[in-house]
């Protein structure tokens, strides 16, 4: 679906209140307030604050759906490469976006889960594995990927440790004595650190290069 630009700036102001206060602590008023629109503009463009987190679930997992497809369908690149960039793509994807993913963990940390967003976190996790599939497929059918490949472990690998990452900074700062370091060169350098970590994880995880059976 395609959204007006009025539209996209009361995703974005929703996005970032339901990131702070939460979804049950944000209100509609609250979002009209902040986006500096009227109660009644937020409910003729979605009908209600549920209406307008599914809509900001469809805006970030059509945005993933659409960088994924991309990859997934350029053949100058091998398997391996796609892999990387796929890492590359979600460590930009959480810690480019980290309103979205603070909601993401609030909901999955939380004892009181809303069902409408464990519903939408549940389809973008799959949706993630499904497109992991797609790689991974393709590399085992190139012979450059082994057989047995958990997909659900990987996906847990990539997005836990960009999470926890993200989750962890000022520890991260400390204990590697960075807490001195300007945040835009820092958040730069634990996105590098990420990457190389994530890539060479998956290079010992699913090729076939130096594998050995259990």
């Amino acid at each position: 679906m395609e959204y007006s630009a009025k539209q996209l700036q009361i995703i974005e102001v929703a996005e970032r209140l339901f990131s702070q206060k939460g979804f049950a602590g944000t209100s509609v008023r609250d979002i009209a307030q902040e986006a500096d629109v009227n109660v009644s503009m937020i409910s003729y463009y979605f009908g209600s604050k549920e209406k307008l987190i599914e809509a900001l679930f469809q805006l970030r997992m059509s945005e993933s759906r659409s960088r994924m497809e991309v990859l997934i369908q350029d053949e100058d690149l091998n398997p391996i490469q796609k892999i990387n960039m796929l890492i590359d793509s979600a460590i930009d994807k959480l810690m480019g976006n980290q309103c979205f993913h603070n909601i993401m963990l609030r909901e999955q940390l939380s004892s009181e889960r809303t069902p409408v967003i464990s519903d939408h976190i549940r389809k973008l996790k799959m949706r993630n594995v499904e497109l992991m599939q797609q790689l991974i497929l393709e590399g085992q059918e190139a012979g450059v990927f082994r057989k047995n490949i958990d997909l659900s472990l990987m996906s847990t690998t990539l997005y836990g440790t960009i999470n926890y990452a993200i989750a962890t900074q000022d520890f991260y700062r400390k204990i590697n004595n960075l807490e001195d370091m300007e945040e835009e060169e820092f958040q730069k350098y634990l996105k590098r650190r990420l990457s190389q970590h994530l890539k060479s994880l998956f290079k010992s995880t699913v090729t076939n290069e130096h594998h050995i059976e259990n």
